[in-house]
């Protein structure tokens, strides 16, 4: 599981030195793609091609199904951490993150999240006030 949140740097080559608590899960492979809010999501192989096979499962007669395939798979890229516990982050993906220097790898259970760090934190914010008024929506009789 990925927890916490951690404030590595991309160099100039757009590498980014992986969180130490995150790079077992991560040795022997990765993808990175796009994500939901300009972030990019991090898998491990294993899990991003169990993903993999539930999303081909969905009806590509639906157009919401198709598009959202060629946003999530079109930027994916499989990567493999080098002895310093280094990936590239393709220029593509750097992108549309908005990433530059200062950047914010998230724990996200399943996966691990890569955000612009000033991004990270006006999000994170913004998404306070409402996570506290949800707790009781979202799980019931657990806080």
């Amino acid at each position: 599981m990925f927890l916490g949140t951690h404030t590595p740097r991309l160099d100039d080559k757009g590498r980014l030195i992986l969180p130490a608590k995150f790079r077992d899960q991560l040795a022997d492979g990765l993808v990175i793609t796009r994500g939901q809010e300009r972030c990019l999501y991090v898998f491990p192989t294993a899990e991003f091609e169990r993903m993999h096979d539930q999303l081909r499962q969905a009806p590509l007669s639906r157009k919401e199904t198709r598009d959202y395939l060629r946003v999530f798979l079109s930027g994916a890229s499989d990567e493999l951490p080098d002895r310093q516990g280094r990936i590239t982050i393709p220029p593509v993906l750097r992108t549309y993150a908005g990433l530059d220097r200062d950047v914010a790898v998230i724990g996200a259970g399943s996966r691990a999240e890569i955000w612009d760090l000033p991004t990270w934190e006006s999000y994170l914010a913004a998404a306070e006030q409402p996570f506290a008024d949800q707790a009781e929506e979202v799980l019931p009789g657990i806080v």
